[in-house]
Order: structure tokens, then sequence, then C-alpha cells
């Protein structure tokens, strides 16, 4: 398949993503446009991909490739991509996945020629090599029928409720699965929100403040599942009354799987922004939840009124970024949902869009801080240019991948 140039950039930055990926064993994140499409690819654990697993497990996010997009009617909200996606098609998609599988099979050490055949082949024969789809909201722009139904119909979707509805009115998919809320019932363990189809080291939940206002979080250990390979041997061993080093064990005596080993990573999705208060939730996750990679926007978006007031806030923007990064500590803030799309319709008239950088906002704080007196001092740009780097903000464009050490 003859790659259009925005596909090309990608397609040569997925090779570069997949050695250093291989190399750490590290998810990779891929923006597939340049508004809120993503990739992500988690390393499957050694033990799976031993028996025979690809190298990683494919999760797209919110996909909306081209034509527009419409909110209740053409006449109120119609958008299309300012610029045009990395990716344009499903089919592209699966081809870039391929390409990594095969980079990652041809890179990875441990994988010898026989054995890179025989993936080739598994490869090769599957339907898809996308494992999961995760829908964040029902507006289109997130849920896009004409991307979506481009998506082998094998394909587990994992969606918000509402969103839910709507998919399976197109009776398409064969499963579409509600996204579970976080700390719902005063649950703050990842590993339930690991619901089949996925497998036990990937969970998929939602924290929701509203409709509008919600995070995605996927969480996974991927070393959980050797360890629960671990765990299973030594106690099928103890059955015989021996371990593996042909020491004798006491009869009662067990073996209690090690804390670290339940603990996750995560990476949270916030398109349109989580107040951030509401991510405190996950600092207080037990097993304990290590924040990867947030992805916040920038832009502060809004429905405006005649009189200047704000009649609908969309986008929290990045002063609400800045504090759910300091909430979450994440090594990497991402932005996302920041395309400025062009838009047609009655809603256009009303939006209103200010764009700050990290930096902006940190100075406008220092600012606040003086009581907005006067231009920052010498000292003040120091210490704003130090938070920045503390902020770990990521500019990751369209097309462009980062892999997530």
């Amino acid at each position: 398949m003859a790659l259009d140039e925005p596909s090309a950039q990608l397609n040569a930055e997925l090779r570069s993503s997949v050695v250093d990926s291989l190399a750490s064993r590290r998810p990779v994140l891929h923006h597939l446009n340049d508004d809120t499409t993503w990739l992500l690819q988690i390393p499957r654990p050694e033990a799976a991909v031993r028996h025979g697993a690809r190298l990683y497990y494919n999760i797209l996010i919110d996909p909306w490739f081209r034509g527009g997009q419409t909110d209740i009617a053409s006449w109120f909200s119609r958008q299309f991509h300012a610029t045009p996606s990395a990716v344009q098609s499903i089919a592209e998609l699966e081809e870039l996945i391929r390409e990594v599988e095969r980079s990652a099979m041809e890179s990875e050490p441990a994988v010898n020629k026989r054995r890179t055949r025989d993936l080739e082949d598994f490869v090769a024969a599957e339907e898809s090599l996308i494992d999961a789809i995760a829908i964040n909201h029902e507006f289109t722009d997130h849920c896009h029928k004409e991307t979506l139904l481009e998506v082998n119909r094998n394909v587990p979707i994992f969606a918000w409720k509402e969103a839910v509805k709507m998919i399976e009115s197109w009776k398409h998919f064969r499963s579409v699965t509600a996204i579970v809320e976080f700390g719902s019932d005063c649950d703050s363990d990842w590993r339930n929100t690991s619901i089949p189809p996925l497998p036990e080291w990937i969970g998929i939940s939602r924290l929701t403040k509203s409709d509008l206002h919600a995070a995605m979080m996927f969480t996974f250990n991927n070393r959980r599942a050797n360890s629960q390979a671990r765990l299973a041997k030594v106690q099928a061993a103890q059955t015989n009354g021996y371990t593996f080093d042909g020491k004798v064990k006491g009869h009662h005596e067990t073996i209690q799987p090690n804390e670290d080993d339940e603990s996750a990573e995560a990476l949270i999705y916030t398109p349109h922004g989580l107040p951030s208060s509401d991510f405190q939730i996950v600092r207080d996750a037990s097993p304990p939840i290590s924040c990867l990679a947030l992805l916040h926007g920038l832009h502060n978006v809004r429905l405006g009124t005649a009189t200047g007031l704000t009649a609908l806030q969309i986008n929290l923007g990045s002063h609400n970024g800045l504090r759910s990064q300091r909430m979450l500590n994440a090594d990497y803030w991402i932005g996302t949902h920041d395309e400025d799309k062009k838009g047609r319709g009655l809603i256009a008239w009303f939006l209103q869009r200010d764009i700050l950088t990290v930096r902006d906002a940190l100075l406008q704080e220092f600012k606040a801080r003086r009581g907005g007196k006067g231009d920052a001092l010498d000292r003040d740009v120091v210490t704003v240019l130090d938070s920045f780097e503390a902020a770990n903000w990521v500019d990751l464009r369209n097309g462009e991948s980062h892999v997530l050490l």
C-alpha cells in the first residue's frame, strides 16, 4: 500500500520507536491526527510472547481520520480536520501496526529466525491487529461512525455508556462493553477494571465529573502476568511438598503475591479536561497507580454569549492541565484535542478559544501571585522555566510517536 506524506512520516516514526521500545520494553504512544486520535501500544508480558503472542497489545483511542463530524445537525455544528490525519483509514493503520510487529520481530534478540517466520505467518493471518478500541465520548469527533465502520467487527469496543447505545445501534460490532467508573462503590482497585475480553494485566476505566468533563484511564502491569505465572508454578510445586530449589516446604506454608507486582502504571486521557481535584482517587488507589502519561490539552475552549459570558466550558485548558499534572505527577504531560478545526454551523459563531502554552500559564500564575503588578523579574522567569521542566510537557504532533520510558 502506497502511503501519503503524513502516513509515511508516521511509518518512519514507528520504526524508530519500535527499536527504542523493544530495548526498554516500554509502551509507545502514536498521535494519528492533529486532534485526539491515538494508538497506544503496550508490550505484552514476556511469558505471553514466549507462547506465541504478538509483541504488542494495540489500543486505538477515539478514531476519526477523515471526513466531517456533525453534532445534532449540520446547521448546528459540523467540523472538519484542519490538517490531514497522518493515518487516513483503518486499512492504513492496520498496515502500520503490521510493520511495527515485523520491525519488532527483527529487532527482538530473543526471537530466533524460525520463531520470526512463525510470528510473521501468524500476524499475516490475523483479521485485525487492533486489539481493542476505546471511546471516551458519544460526540462524533470521538465516536466517528464512518471511521469505526471500517474496523473489523470482531474487534472489541470499550466505550462510555452513552457511546455504547450509539455504537450498538449500528449493529456492526460483536462486542461493545460499557467502561466501568473507577472508584464506584469505593473500589479503587485497578484490577477490577480488567473486564473481558481484556487481558488480566490491562484495565480500562473512567473518571467522570460530567458527560463532557471526564477522563479515561488505561492501567496496565505487563509484569503481573509473569509474576502470576511464577506464583502458580511455585504453588503447584508446593502442593507436592517441594519448591523449585528442591527444599521441602512446610505443609501449611503459602506464598503470597508481591504487592509491588500488583501495582499499575496508567495513561490518563482527558480530551476536554477533568477538574484536577477529581484525580485524588488515583493518588489514593490500592494497589498503587503510577501515572505514566497525562493527555490533557492546552486550549481554553468555550461557548460564549453576546454579552461576553461563558455559556458552556468545553475544554478546560492549560491552567487545569497544570493543576492536574501537579496532582498526578505524570512522567509525561502530552497535549490532546487542541486542533483548531474548520467549523460550520451555528456553534462556530459562538466558539471561543484561548491558546496558552505551558510557559504562558506558568507566567500568568506567577504574575497572579504577585498581585498582577508589573512584569516577571529575572529570578521569576528562571523559576518559571524550572517549573516548565518539572511539568514534563511533551508536544506530540500529528504523525509523531513517543516511547514512554
